[in-house]
């Protein structure tokens, strides 16, 4: 078995540290200009492929497939993790006018950013977490790097699915979720289009505001429960449901407990760094870090589940609902500015994680030789934590200048004037209301089709054209399959892929294009 590490090469390394600070750097600009953070996936595996095109004996390195692979996973793990794990979080207190917390905030970040990939490392390709389910975006990493190195009919059904990605994505259709519905489960994703539309009509046509009422909230409160219930059911379950994974329960069981602890650490270190003795009770003490333990680990949980299944994560929206129970507990405004941005920095780099070891997974062969598939995961491991370990020092440095500019990330914000609000009248009630269809549908979908995660992450996500895109993509795909049976999966799985590559093209360049219009309003 051939178990090289293609980091040990000088020439490889140096495109994984460029391609690091490159990414810290886009994710950084972009979610504090526009509020998103595009998949940057695509983007370091054409880098890697046009470095390869060089006619230079030095470049020849960068045709090999596992070299492009890293290339994806540094770039992605890179801006996600500056963007979403570290700038956003450490907003919030800035927003709050509490600067005093960003130095302890940004410290328990970072460390719960690398425990949050680490943990994915872990729990990747187990019964919770199988490589088999669809994680599409890492599907469309690995369909575009397999069609630049062999080429061929598979090849040219990419490139018509990126044109028809970009060209949809340039109509304001939402092509990733499109492309989404050829290759996840349909039950799921039909509970996610539903979601879509429900919380985009519920208003025009019922004249209801289901997000005013925190209906979405209260049922991915009930969902989410019964899926950490399930997760553990799936966990203690002795029987065989026929899914092939390379990890077993047992290391499942280990990865738990040393994420649990590993968080009880954090949020602990982050009570005392950041002051909370001084305003609460050793009782409420113990309930803060005990309870941002458990929320940043539901919060993991529930984003992996919804990005495994479906391509979205709603981070935001999660951490959002452990942000309104922390205020029902009763803590002070500085304890929930801490709880917040520790939630929130959990779950973006789990999930991009994922999606990254899943076009590694496709590109090894589909874990045909177990041995050289985990040898190929620890490498794309060691390429990831390279890219959190330089994005750290890099948002750092940025943060100081972005904020004095008062360039904050959105969502930041929506949390600071969360915390200043408080609780509302009637809140509890809405969300323990909701949240028993919550888990009824959760149960009923059973841990393999997580209805009710689905389900409530569409409902926390206004956009109609997404559940449109959804529910046209799974009709098609079921008259695809019922017109040419299995011989059609494969190609229309290798054009999903392309929708969802050539719609992550034109979101990278189009929101580039617009922050620097945003930094250059004079030159517009």
């Amino acid at each position: 078995m051939r178990q090289n590490n293609p980091i040990k090469s000088v020439g490889v390394a140096l495109m994984l540290v460029l391609l690091s600070v490159a990414g810290a750097i886009i994710g950084v600009q972009l979610i504090t200009t526009i509020g998103v953070t595009p998949n940057t996936s695509i983007i370091g595996a054409l880098f890697a492929m046009l470095l390869a095109r060089i006619p230079l004996q030095w470049f020849r390195r960068y045709r090999s497939i596992e070299v492009q692979n890293l290339a994806q996973t540094a770039i992605s793990s890179a801006t996600f993790g500056a963007a979403n794990s570290l700038l956003m979080p450490i907003a919030v207190p800035w927003a709050l006018g509490e600067p005093q917390l960003v130095l302890p905030l940004f410290v328990g970040v970072s460390a719960a950013m690398l425990l949050d990939a680490y943990l994915l490392y872990r729990l990747f390709d187990t019964r919770v977490f199988p490589a088999s389910n669809a994680w599409p975006p890492g599907v469309a990493a690995a369909e575009a790097i397999k069609a630049g190195d062999k080429g061929g009919r598979q090849a040219w059904l990419l490139v018509v699915g990126i044109v028809g990605g970009i060209v949809g994505s340039m109509l304001k259709i939402p092509m990733s979720a499109f492309g989404t519905a050829f290759i996840g489960n349909i039950w799921a994703l039909s509970m996610l289009g539903m979601g879509f539309l429900l919380r985009a009509y519920a208003q025009p046509v019922a004249g209801i505001d289901i997000n005013a009422l925190y209906i979405p909230h209260g049922v991915m409160v009930g969902a989410g429960l019964v899926a950490l219930i399930q997760v553990v059911q799936v966990i203690r379950s002795r029987r065989n449901d026929q899914v092939n994974v390379s990890r077993s329960d047992s290391e499942v069981k280990r990865s738990l407990g040393f994420g649990t602890v590993g968080y009880i650490v954090i949020s602990t270190l982050l009570a005392l760094a950041g002051g909370l003795w001084s305003q609460m009770g050793l009782p409420m003490l113990v309930l803060f870090i005990l309870y941002a333990a458990f929320a940043a680990f539901v919060h993991e949980l529930i984003v992996g589940i919804a990005a495994m299944h479906s391509g979205w994560f709603p981070a935001f929206a999660v951490a959002l609902i452990t942000l309104i129970l922390g205020i029902l507990l009763g803590f002070p405004p500085l304890a929930l500015c801490l709880l917040c941005g520790f939630t929130a920095a959990t779950g973006p780099a789990f999930a991009d994680m994922g999606y990254d070891l899943k076009a590694g997974f496709i590109l090894r062969g589909n874990g045909a030789d177990v041995q050289q598939e985990l040898w190929g995961r620890r490498i794309q491991l060691i390429a990831a934590m390279i890219a959190f370990v330089i994005c750290i020092p890099v948002v750092w440095y940025a943060h100081t200048i972005f904020f004095a500019e008062n360039l904050l990330p959105p969502v930041a914000r929506v949390y600071a004037k969360t915390i200043q609000a408080g609780a509302e009248p009637g809140i509890a009630g809405n969300l323990l209301m909701w949240a028993i269809p919550g888990a009824i549908i959760q149960l009923i979908g059973g841990p393999k089709r997580q209805l009710g995660v689905l389900l409530a992450t569409g409902l926390l996500i206004n956009n109609a054209a997404a559940g449109w895109a959804v529910m046209v993509g799974i009709a098609l795909r079921i008259i695809i399959l019922r017109v040419w049976g299995e011989r059609g999966r494969s190609p229309m799985e290798v054009m999903a892929a392309g929708f969802i590559a050539g719609d992550a093209l034109y979101s990278f360049f189009h929101s580039l294009f617009a922050s620097g219009s945003k930094n250059n309003p004079g030159n517009s």
